[in-house]
């Protein structure tokens, strides 16, 4: 148990019903897992809204609510405590309850639309292998030190996070490297938390689903920015043209990095082969077994926070060298009949772009380039006619199929991807809604030397369809469809 005037250390409280001299079993924003003696912290979601369950908590246990408006009707013996934002006051609680866990780890955040997972996940990678105790909460998986739990959002809600943090404190980590998504910064899933550092990777067409104008979604992005303490450092992709505006205000050291322009971390790539990269970074060559300028960029992102982080620089090179392929980010088999089969998460218009102008290098053009991708429903509808138009015209063959189509109608969701096609591309398209048989499809067109790309759902092993999560993975259906082609 736990006082609840401890948990409420540094929220900033409007007016109190009861007292707060009272202990409390553990805090829950979720009504149906309330417990005698927890705290009910009201959460305005999008879709529900916490002050619609006041009723339910206190009938279920909770001996204290939080919220942004106290019910008319009061019960004796329950403690109401009134907030101005119930997201901002569950975060703090969240660190005070689990004793301020981000304090005691070197905490290093990613945000930007693409590059994130690779980024967090191979620091975690990197600094498993120089000897250290490493947690990561990514979108792929959360792991404290070498136990693995799933993940379920890019950036977890503040009680995750916490939960989570405070595991890796008493598991001994000496770090933790997470995802910053923009849907976590503005619903303030990250506040509360003390970061050693920060990565922005790019800024692109994405979750315009969510916030209303690219402004917004750029403007959430730099407050993380503005909000890292002075002590922290903040490194920034300049070659973005916004990398530079998410270091106009923040108080962090500020360091950038960088393959076209002057740059504290500069790179250049010397070979680019399925194989791997031969880069020059600050002057001294590596070789590493990633692939393509946008891995380049991601590494060299890598590379700099190791860097910040105290590791000397030959030994960041070293373990550069050494760092593994993140699961469905730019994930490839070559199958006996020799077709070449790529999985990426690419999703949005930016990211497949990058892995089409990847293979676009590496490809000899004796070889067709089939690409099966999708977008997923219930999310931004303005990329979807932009990306069927990269993949239409980027590749030789392009299949139209379905992604998540969540609640929509997957036929939809492919006409609106069919609108963006140029007129002299529509030869080369073809629009299969189930994605099973769109990628089966593309084995069967393949021939020796050929390239298939599977795009969108990369890492993920579901298909989302009608709200029932299907079993569907594209590394493991690809490489089946191909064995069985050359039995």
């Amino acid at each position: 148990m736990t006082a609840l005037k401890d948990i409420l250390y540094k929220v900033a409280i409007e007016a109190v019903k009861g007292t707060t001299d009272v202990s409390v079993g553990k805090i829950e924003f979720d009504s149906r897992k309330i417990e005698s003696d927890d705290v009910f912290v009201a959460i305005r979601g999008t879709v529900s809204d916490g002050h619609d369950f006041i009723e339910k908590a206190i009938s279920l246990g909770a001996i204290a609510v939080v919220c942004e408006l106290v019910p008319e009707t009061t019960h004796d013996g329950i403690t109401y405590v009134q907030v101005a934002d119930t997201s901002l006051a569950l975060a703090y609680m969240s660190a005070n309850y689990y004793g301020d866990p981000s304090a005691k780890l070197k905490l290093v955040g990613v945000t930007g639309t693409n590059g994130k997972t690779t980024i967090a996940s191979l620091l975690y990678q990197m600094f498993k292998k120089a000897g250290y105790k490493v947690g990561l909460l990514s979108t792929v998986k959360i792991l404290v030190d070498n136990k693995e739990y799933k993940a379920t959002h890019t950036t977890p809600d503040s009680l995750t996070i916490n939960h989570y943090m405070n595991e890796m404190v008493e598991e001994g980590c000496d770090y933790c490297f997470m995802e910053v998504s923009s849907h976590g910064i503005h619903q303030k899933r990250t506040e509360g938390l003390h970061f050693t550092g920060g990565v922005f990777t790019n800024l692109s067409h994405d979750h315009l689903d969510y916030h209303p104008t690219f402004a917004e979604y750029r403007d959430v992005k730099k407050s993380f920015f503005d909000n890292l303490p002075k002590t922290a450092f903040a490194i920034t992709n300049i070659d973005d043209k916004n990398g530079p505006v998410m270091l106009q205000n923040t108080k962090a050291k500020k360091r950038t990095y960088a393959l076209k322009t002057y740059a504290d971390y500069r790179a250049q790539i010397l070979e680019n082969q399925l194989s791997g990269l031969l880069l020059k970074i600050n002057e001294q060559e590596v070789w590493v077994r990633l692939i393509g300028s946008f891995n380049a960029y991601n590494l060299l992102a890598i590379y700099g926070v190791a860097i910040e982080l105290g590791i000397e620089s030959q030994e960041a090179l070293r373990l550069l060298s050494e760092l593994e392929s993140v699961s469905g980010r730019f994930q490839y088999i070559v199958s006996a009949g020799n077709i070449t089969a790529i999985v990426d998460y690419a999703h949005t218009p930016d990211a497949l772009e990058n892995v089409l102008k990847t293979i676009e290098d590496i490809r000899t053009k004796n070889e067709q380039l089939i690409t099966v991708v999708g977008c997923g429903g219930d999310r931004d509808t303005t990329k979807r006619p932009i990306m069927a138009n990269i993949a239409a015209t980027m590749s030789d063959k392009a299949i139209f199929t379905s992604d998540n189509p969540r609640s929509e109608k997957p036929e939809a969701i492919i006409e609106d991807m069919e609108k963006g096609v140029e007129p002299q591309n529509y030869k080369k398209t073809v629009s299969i809604v189930d994605r099973k048989q769109a990628i089966k499809t593309a084995c069967q067109l393949a021939q020796p030397n050929d390239i298939i790309l599977i795009a969108g759902k990369g890492h993920e092993t579901y298909q989302e369809i009608q709200g029932v999560r299907h079993d569907f993975d594209d590394m493991k259906t690809v490489k089946e469809l191909l064995e069985q082609l050359n039995k």
